[in-house]
């Protein structure tokens, strides 16, 4: 077996067949064995149906898995665990892919210059914003809403790790690395991400090189009742507390300053500004800010339960 694509899912059994039946058009050389690993991280919904009716379809190709681990990052390390595949990819179940994005994405990991490689996450094409949401220039919020990653049209080096919705990586690099982090990743009582862009920074530190590949293109789903202020600003206080969380170290009374001065600095200017646009991208940003104070307030405490939790032991 050449290619694992791993997915995993939870409750999106509609998006999900969507998902499939993009991937299941792939285009590759006939030399190459590829399979798709379907991780169900505990769906209520027709989940496994919907996945067990591809497995009938595409007998060899398709397999189901189920994770009761809760939280995306456990399942993913379960399908890492459960590949047959030399070469992992990762997708999501709200996205379809091109034809070809598989045989793109994963055609410089054979060689192994590269450890791992990433595409464009684009928003689907039919989606139409809300006046007081902008999604273009510098303060565009597509991020919030489907993990938008374009970084143009000319392939190289990652400056910054890919996303998890278009990525793939040599299975030898999670032996050498280690697995995604638990403390990170989507559950259903949390939005903090940053399990997939902290793996990649890891490989990245370490010396690995990852790819960008342009032509290796996903669009994502824009869930519309995520285009909502309320969910977009948990969205960005979450995103602030898992940027803290990822490093993984407590920051200098210096930073943890210029954190508070920049929100105190931002909250008139939130006030005072007339258009929705930028008044409404202001706000994210003080709530950005504000679960980067939250997180590290909560560092302390982590660390003294851990303590206790080992000096029990």
């Amino acid at each position: 077996m050449n290619i694992t694509v791993i997915l995993c899912t939870y409750n999106r059994c509609q998006s999900l067949a969507k998902a499939l039946d993009s991937i299941a058009a792939q285009v590759l050389p006939e030399h190459v064995k590829w399979e798709v690993l379907v991780v169900d991280n505990n769906s209520t919904d027709q989940t496994r149906a919907v996945t067990e009716d591809f497995c009938r379809l595409y007998p060899g190709r398709f397999r189901y898995l189920v994770e009761p681990q809760q939280g995306l990052s456990s399942a993913r390390n379960a399908g890492v665990r459960e590949a047959m595949g030399d070469v992992l990819a990762f997708t999501d179940d709200d996205v379809t892919v091109e034809s070809n994005w598989l045989r793109n994405l994963t055609a410089g990991l054979c060689s192994g210059e590269w450890a791992g490689a990433g595409g464009r996450i684009l928003p689907e094409r039919t989606f139409s914003p809300p006046p007081w949401l902008e999604l273009s220039g510098p303060r565009n919020l597509l991020g919030a809403l489907c993990a938008y990653r374009d970084p143009g049209d000319v392939p190289g080096d990652f400056k910054d790790p890919p996303y998890g919705a278009n990525m793939a990586f040599r299975k030898e690099m999670f032996q050498k690395y280690g697995y995604f982090r638990t403390d990170l990743g989507h559950r259903p009582d949390s939005k903090i991400g940053f399990e997939d862009t902290e793996f990649g920074r890891r490989l990245m530190v370490g010396g690995e090189r990852l790819s960008y590949v342009p032509s290796a293109v996903v669009y994502h789903e824009v869930d519309e009742r995520k285009v909502r202020k309320d969910y977009l600003l948990a969205w960005w206080f979450d995103f602030g507390r898992g940027e803290v969380r990822e490093t993984g170290k407590s920051l200098s009374t210096r930073k943890i300053l210029k954190i508070v001065a920049r929100t105190i600095l931002t909250a008139p200017r939130w006030l005072l500004t007339v258009g929705s646009q930028r008044r409404f991208y202001l706000k994210t940003r003080m709530w950005y800010e504000v679960g980067k104070i939250v997180e590290v307030y909560h560092q302390p405490r982590a660390l003294g339960r851990k303590r206790k939790k080992l000096a029990s032991v």
